[in-house]
């Protein structure tokens, strides 16, 4: 398998665990949404809490030119430890939530 659709399976199943896990939270529902030719997968937050409607992103990662982006990371351990244990390395990784001349001192791609 190449490494872009392996990278690909890897994040829908990341995502897909996520939301598998029943949420403390049962006035909102989380959906995963994958989009492969764009190379965009999310989950997306839907719901009402106290008369007030709940959507938002709670989690976004795109692929760009073989790297990882993640775009937006709202899991409390963070996305990026489950990718890396599923097997993307560190160094394909990019916190794209991090300013740029943050980015070459995290421990991952600074792009």
């Amino acid at each position: 398998m190449d490494t872009l659709n392996k990278y690909r399976d890897i994040i829908e199943k990341s995502l897909s665990d996520i939301v598998a896990v029943p949420s403390r939270y049962t006035h909102v529902k989380d959906r995963t949404v994958f989009d492969r030719n764009s190379d965009n997968y999310l989950i997306v937050r839907e719901g009402w809490t106290k008369g007030y409607h709940e959507h938002h992103c709670v989690v976004h990662i795109e692929i760009i030119d073989g790297k990882v982006w993640i775009q937006r990371d709202g899991i409390e351990h963070g996305i990026a430890t489950d990718l890396e244990r599923a097997g993307i390395p560190k160094s394909d990784i990019v916190l794209g939530f991090q300013p740029p001349e943050v980015r070459p001192y995290t421990e991952y791609a600074a792009a």
